[in-house]
């Protein structure tokens, strides 16, 4: 088993022992994703720490979707749960990037792929450099949004 996945575990269990709703409603709700894509497929399989990164990083984005589109209908009790859930998330997310960072690694890309005089063609080849080393760490569309600035 994953040395993440286990810590998942691991913090269940203490937050059912706490009585943590939020926290253990959470968790219960991230490793069932986690199941759901180690079946997915023809062939069951176990995830490594990267893959659970990956899982996590989805489930974080559905939630900041979630409180988007409930402080926008005017339910933020919703809202709130929403985000207490993505803070919980968040705890077993690497660091998060920030914009000068993205922009500096968006930068070496270009330069590394050669793309610089090359515009928005180029687009693929610079986040096909840059997917891997961003994953969990940045939001997917933050950095296609710093490579469109810098390619157009």
């Amino acid at each position: 088993m994953s040395a993440l996945k286990d810590r998942l575990r691991t913090d269940l269990t203490a937050a059912m022992k706490a009585r943590d709703e939020v926290r253990s409603s959470t968790l219960r709700m991230v490793l069932t994703a986690i199941t759901n894509a180690e079946v997915a497929g023809k062939e069951a399989r176990e995830l490594s720490d990267d893959d659970i990164v990956g899982v996590l990083s989805s489930e974080a984005k559905k939630r900041r979707e979630a409180v988007a589109a409930f402080t926008e209908g005017g339910r933020a009790e919703m809202a709130a749960k929403e985000q207490a859930e993505a803070e919980v998330i968040a705890d077993y997310l690497p660091a998060q990037l920030g914009e000068a960072e993205i922009a500096d690694l968006v930068t070496a890309a270009i330069a590394q792929t050669g793309a610089a005089g090359e515009g928005m063609r180029a687009m693929g080849k610079v986040m096909g450099v840059l997917t891997p080393q961003t994953k969990g760490r940045a939001d997917g569309a933050a950095v296609a949004a710093e490579v469109r600035r810098q390619l157009g």
